[in-house]
């Protein structure tokens, strides 16, 4: 039995989904992902299936455990679940795909009572070692709703037959199961020395709909350990390569206030 729920986005750059479950719903989530959850609504943590299934999921990225929330009140009970760093929310209506969805690792963030997250592995040796996100995927299994996270700003394409697309392969955030995944050589050895992409490129090839995302985790943790270094200890501002603490230092990095 499928469980369809009701839910709404809220927010722009800091989303959360809120979800409205009848007597006997159920949804599950991604453990500690939950924001609130209204009087009725019981909180269930478990592998979500056996030690394999728990296991499974901490290989593509997610916790051990996964948690169960059924409403066992009367009327509608609300809960919510809050993204973990800036970015959107998708909802993924597995029904309209074929029952599968493939996502980069750590993309979950709940569903539906009856969606499986298993292990999908990239068909290509080169996809396994230059992927940037790894060989192992994330795949959405079932016939529900399943919402996943993205960075930043999300993008989304309809690729036709033959249709392709070249994606630094950390902006690559979720395709279809139809979408063929390769990864390509950049070219060039100024191209790959000092263009600031990376070395190797994403190949996607329609058809299928595919999602990008404009904000990827190790990006936005790149800049802020490259921010972090410019600061020393006890916060003490180091300015521009080092040099010029304070005022000056402040000036040269372009931080005027």
């Amino acid at each position: 039995m499928i469980d369809e729920i009701d839910y709404t986005i809220h927010g722009d750059d800091m989303q959360m989904v809120s979800i409205e479950l009848d007597p006997g719903e159920s949804v599950r989530a991604e453990a500690g992902a939950m924001l609130y959850m209204d009087d009725g609504i019981e909180m269930s943590t478990s592998t979500g299936g056996g030690m394999l299934k728990g296991l499974k999921r901490t290989i593509v990225g997610e916790s051990f455990f996964i948690t169960s929330f059924t409403h066992k009140g009367t009327g509608k009970s609300s809960v919510a679940f809050a993204a973990p760093y800036p970015g959107k929310i998708i909802p993924l209506d597995l029904a309209q795909f074929g029952g599968n969805f493939l996502c980069q690792k750590d993309a979950y963030l709940c569903s539906a009572k009856g969606i499986e997250i298993t292990v999908a592995f990239t068909k290509r040796i080169g996809a396994g070692l230059f992927g940037g996100e790894g060989f192992i995927l994330q795949r959405l299994k079932g016939n529900g709703l399943a919402f996943v996270h993205a960075g930043g700003t999300v993008f989304e394409r309809d690729l036709s037959p033959g249709q392709s697309l070249r994606v630094d392969t950390g902006c690559l955030v979720a395709f279809q199961e139809s979408v063929s995944y390769d990864i390509q050589f950049m070219g060039g050895f100024k191209n790959a020395m000092f263009g600031g992409e990376g070395i190797f490129l994403a190949k996607i090839t329609g058809p299928g709909k595919v999602f990008l995302q404009t904000l990827p985790f190790s990006r936005l943790a790149d800049r802020i350990a490259a921010a972090a270094r410019f600061t020393g200890r006890k916060g003490e501002r180091k300015g521009v390569a080092g040099l010029g603490g304070g005022i000056l230092g402040g000036l040269l990095s372009g931080d005027s206030d």
